[in-house]
């Protein structure tokens, strides 16, 4: 398949090529027949005119053109034929022709040149559709330029009069600088054809300088004409026009002093004739523009708020520096708040915020004028001031005569733009009058007064509206408004009525219109006395009897100043009865207080103030005071800084009702203060400056009859409750095993603070400065609490507590105003003595017990006892076994030795081996089994040695000495002797003794060690030795021979050596030691020590 693909991909190719070659001779072949054919047009064309084309630049006249045929000459005439005209042929010896403007619709147009050789003709069809419309090229008539705006100024004539019909006009300017005339602005300029020439003017401001470079103008124009349905072109372009600047010798920068806007583009140039090296704006530099010559510029792009004196802009040149100064800000902001008011209908004061600031200062700041459209006047820079609050302006302008409305336009301009803003104003609406001066204040009489004051302006025309306001000292201020005529003089004054006698009253005044549309500032203030007069009520009074009954006391109260009508001079009290009236010496005012000693009849007392003018109604109040037998002392806790009494009406009470109160801890008479409330009352608020939270005072109502006064209620009451500041003092009356009685004192009222409600009583095992009670209402588990609610009780008794036993006891009292502070107490219980008996009785018998059982245990056990604990020991002084005296055998023939006769023994054990010890070669030793005397045993030796008889162990078989009842044979151990003297060993030389050595069983003859054998005998000894010792230890065997020097220098005439033994023991003290035998810990020992003093049975 491979190889069919290769053979039919060439296959394909040649067959595409052959199409292509098809093709392209085909298109050659067509294009070949189109120029020929065109060529033989052209060669006919050629020979007739041909190519007619026709224009218009007015649309009146039309300029058609064609060209000649080959061959015509120069002298060649043509004839122009307009068919549907008549006499509409023209003959002329040129190729074009102006013709007018024909109608609407197609025209047959036939042109002939007649030539020597011949004629030819050619015919046309033109419609205005084939027109052209071609204006005139524009003419600039003048080209100037404002080089401190860097404008340039454009004018030209429109030949508005060459169009029969209106249209619209678009023209294109061009802006070419430098000189190689670069386009800078291309723009357009749209005008209207009014069918007469009109001159035109266009500015266009540079961004650069016009002195920095040299502009050309050019422009051409396209008109519009809607009734023209042929083409229409744009015209050709006007010769251009320039403007430049002739620099002098001296470098200059441009612009100069340039005001701009914040945030615009500028451009800077320096003109000079040598070469600028740097430039910048302010601190910054800026990159070098090169324009013709030696003339650059810098741009400027967003340029910032200029200080006051401006931003430098400074060009370095090689000799010399240039430079200029731009200063940016903003346009005038629209006045805001304008506002036409006048202080004396004289003149017109406008204010206004200028709004944002500008940045400009100096000559390029806003510039303000005031325009009035009515009277056609305006004011303009005549006094311009800031207001008092900085932030507005002012103007002022004079009122024009009998004019009321105003209409103020505000203009405000500066190099930037302009603003302005308007207001329509009736002017007598926005009188705004001046402060009063001159406010003077004087008495009519005791009630009124007469104020007068000077309003500078002119305001007899309008009426004025004034307020007054009046205040006396402690009391709320009080405001009048009167309306008085407006007056020319400017002085006016008023008549001030209903006030009171004897007040000091401060007085100050404001106006207005009475249209209202502000107050004046206030006048300065005027303090006044008004005159005094009669008092108009009697002092408000009360009396009290004497702690004794026997003086009755009156007191009244101060009258306040609008009752007193004056200075209060004295008081006159009396007091009278059916039968007399007593009458006081007049008291001086500041007493307030009178006794007189009256009986308990019924009296009636007057009491009458008096001051320069005259003297107050009296005040009377009865002395007598009606019992009252259902009486109780009431409870009441106040309300914020009073305490509120209610009770119930009594119509018995025809006068009024008094409370008084003091305070509880005041002696008698109790008198704080009272009050007076009508009949008609059910409840009263007690207030007073002299309240204080956490003490107590004492309420008394008070019900007036015709005979006197009766005592409803009694009451004591806090006006609020505070927690006491004191603990209750408390003692231990008591003190028992299981019980502590407390008892405790009363709190004074002063510190209690409340109604106390109750008590709590901690109490907790703890002992004194180790235990502390925190977190008494923490509800801890160890701590007990009661709460006593019972306020009468003042003893508690703690039952349940532990014997001998301390407990910290803390007491705190309480009222609604919280928690007083707490005292502490430690207390111990005193002991239990039934449980101490208990204690000691218990043991004690148990003791007893024990003690029994045991004895009896140890009685019916006392063989086993004995046997396990205290065997039979014979002792040593007590052996016989061995005497060196003859008389030892004497006198008895029983007693027997046993003889050292040669014997084979059947067994031998040796029990130690020292071959350190000197063997005892000279001891002599009477054999056991010599013969001694049966009658012998009565006497006495003459010295009794005992002897330690340990031989080599040979067993023998002997018959038993005291064998009567058994006939069996015994078997003997020989041990071998060495007998050893040793001097009994002191007292003192017992203390440094080896304890190893005393372990076990000690004899009743002590014998020191040797000092040779004492290190390694006595640590084996100890280790190795088990169950039952003999009574001296083996390393404590004097190994010396009893007549060796050590022995025979002894006085002891008790010599032991060798090993202790018994005469009667068949057995060796000194059991075989095995390996398998028990390791004794010697604690069996230690108990047989305790019997070691016994005497042997």
């Amino acid at each position: 398949m491979d190889i069919y693909l290769r053979w039919k991909r060439p296959s394909r190719l040649v067959d595409n090529k052959r199409m292509r070659t098809t093709s392209d001779f085909q298109w050659l072949l067509s294009t070949f027949v189109l120029l020929y054919l065109m060529n033989h047009v052209t060669s006919q064309r050629k020979e007739t005119p041909y190519d007619l084309k026709c224009t218009t630049n007015n649309l009146k006249m039309w300029d058609c053109s064609w060209k000649a045929p080959s061959g015509a000459g120069h002298g060649t005439l043509y004839e122009f034929c307009i068919d549907n005209r008549s006499h509409s042929c023209y003959q002329l010896a040129r190729t074009n022709i102006e013709i007018p403007a024909l109608s609407h619709g197609d025209h047959e147009i036939t042109i002939r040149s007649l030539q020597d050789a011949g004629s030819s003709t050619s015919e046309f069809i033109l419609n205005e559709k084939n027109i052209s419309l071609i204006p005139d090229t524009p003419e600039i008539l003048n080209l100037s330029a404002d080089f401190s705006t860097s404008t340039l100024h454009v004018k030209w004539n429109d030949k508005g009069s060459v169009f029969p019909r209106h249209s619209n006009v678009i023209w294109e300017i061009k802006i070419l600088r430098k000189k190689s005339m670069e386009l800078v602005k291309l723009v357009t300029h749209n005008t209207s054809l009014s069918g007469k020439d009109a001159v035109h003017h266009w500015s266009w401001v540079s961004d650069l300088p016009l002195e920095c470079a040299a502009h050309y103008v050019g422009m051409r124009c396209y008109v519009d004409s809607p009734l023209f349905s042929g083409h229409k072109e744009w015209s050709d372009w006007s010769p251009v026009k320039n403007i430049s600047w002739t620099p002098d010798s001296q470098a200059k920068v441009f612009p100069q002093d340039k005001v701009v806007l914040v945030g615009s583009d500028i451009t800077f140039c320096c003109v000079s004739q040598e070469k600028v090296l740097s430039a910048q704006i302010g601190r910054t530099y800026c990159p070098l523009i090169h324009l013709d010559g030696e003339n650059v510029a810098i741009e400027v792009h967003d340029i910032s708020v200029s200080d006051n004196s401006g931003t430098n802009v400074v060009f370095m040149i090689e000799d010399n520096v240039s430079g200029t100064v731009v200063f940016a800000g903003y346009p005038p902001d629209i006045p805001q708040n304008l506002n036409c008011e006048t202080h004396d209908l004289k003149e017109i004061i406008c204010s206004w915020n200028p709004g944002r600031p500008t940045g400009l200062v100096g000559p390029r700041n806003t510039s303000y004028t005031l325009f009035e459209g009515f009277s056609g006047k305006y004011i303009r820079f005549k006094r311009v001031e800031v207001s008092a609050n900085g932030s507005y302006h002012q103007l002022l302008f004079q009122m024009v005569p009998n004019q009321e409305i105003y209409n103020f336009t505000l203009y405000a301009r500066n190099p930037l733009g302009r603003s302005e803003a308007t207001i329509l104003v009736n002017i007598t609406e926005k009188v705004y009058p001046h402060t009063p001066t001159s406010f003077k204040v004087k008495d009519i009489n005791s009630t009124a007064v007469i104020l007068s004051w000077h309003l500078p302006g002119s305001f007899a025309k309008i009426n004025l509206l004034c307020q007054i306001e009046i205040k006396k000292i402690n009391s709320v201020q009080e405001l009048r408004n009167i309306t008085i005529k407006g007056v020319e003089n400017s002085s006016y004054r008023i008549a001030v009525g209903k006030l009171n006698p004897y007040t000091v009253y401060t007085f100050r005044i404001r106006c207005s219109a009475e249209t209202f549309w502000k107050w004046s500032k206030w006048s300065n203030k005027k303090q006044h006395l008004t005159t005094e007069a009669i008092p108009s009520k009697g002092p408000d009074t009360w009396r009290e009897w004497s702690s004794d009954g026997k003086n009755l006391i009156i007191y009244w109260k101060p009258l306040p100043i609008n009752e007193a009508n004056g200075k209060i001079l004295s008081y006159n009290v009396s007091c009278s009865s059916d039968e007399e009236t007593q009458s006081l010496s007049e008291i001086p005012d500041p007493q307030h207080k009178a006794e007189i000693q009256l009986d308990k009849n019924d009296y009636i007392i007057s009491v009458v103030a008096k001051n320069s003018v005259g003297a107050s109604p009296p005040s009377k109040i009865a002395s007598m005071e009606i019992p009252n037998d259902d009486l109780k002392t009431e409870q009441a806790v106040g309300m914020g800084k009073g305490i509120l009494l209610t009770w119930h009406q009594d119509p018995n009470m025809t006068c009024d009702y008094v409370i008084k109160w003091c305070n509880s801890s005041r002696s008698a008479p109790c008198l704080m203060d009272w009050r007076k409330v009508p009949s008609n009352s059910t409840e009263v608020l007690i207030e007073s400056d002299q309240f204080r939270p956490g003490v107590r005072y004492n309420f008394f109502l008070y019900g007036c009859r015709n005979q006197g006064y009766q005592l409803l209620r009694s009451i004591i009451g806090y006006i609020e409750e505070l927690a006491p500041i004191v603990a209750p003092n408390f003692t231990v009356e008591d003190t028992s095993a299981d019980s502590i009685l407390v008892k405790w004192e009363d709190i004074p009222v002063e510190e209690l603070r409340g109604f106390l409600r109750g008590y709590l009583f901690y109490f907790e095992k703890g002992e004194r400065d180790t235990s502390k009670i925190r977190g008494l209402e923490s509800g801890r588990s160890d701590i007990k609490v009661k709460n006593i609610t019972d306020i009468s009780q003042k003893t508690l008794r703690i039952a349940d507590l532990q014997g001998k036993t301390s407990y910290h006891l803390v007491l705190r009292a309480y009222t609604d105003g919280g928690m007083g502070p707490e005292k502490s107490m430690f207390v111990v219980t005193k002991e239990n003595s039934v449980g101490l008996i208990i204690a000691i009785l218990i043991p004690v018998a148990v003791a007893v017990i024990v003690g029994l059982v045991t004895s009896i245990l140890c009685y019916r056990k006392r063989e086993w006892i004995k046997e396990t604990f205290y065997p039979d020991i014979p002792n040593p002084e007590n052996c016989k076994a061995l005497q060196f005296q003859k008389s030892v055998c004497e006198g008895s023939s029983a007693l027997k030795t046993l003889e050292m006769n040669p014997c084979t023994p059947n067994s031998v054990e040796v029990l130690e081996t020292r071959s350190t010890f000197p063997k005892i070669e000279d001891t002599e030793i009477i054999s056991p089994v010599a013969e001694c005397p049966e009658d012998s045993s009565g006497a006495e030796p003459e010295n009794h040695v005992v002897v330690s008889y340990c031989p080599p162990i040979i067993e023998e078989e002997i018959p038993n000495p005291a064998g009567d009842e058994a006939g069996g044979t015994s078997q003997v151990i020989y041990i071998d002797v060495q007998s050893m003297y040793q001097p009994q060993v002191k007292p003192e030389e017992e203390h440094g003794k080896d304890p190893a050595g005393g372990a076990g069983y000690k004899p009743q003859m002590h014998l020191p060690i040797n000092s040779t054998v004492e290190d390694i005998a006595a640590e084996d000894d100890l280790d190795k030795t088990a169950g039952y010792r003999p009574q001296a230890n083996v390393n404590t065997w004097n190994l010396v021979s009893p007549d060796s020097p050590r022995s025979t220098d002894s006085n002891s005439e008790i010599v032991s050596f060798g090993s202790p033994c018994s005469i009667n023991s068949r057995q060796f003290l000194i059991p075989p030691k095995d390996e398998d035998s028990p390791q004794s810990n010697g604690g069996g020992w230690s108990f047989t020590n305790f019997f070691q003093n016994k005497p042997n049975d």
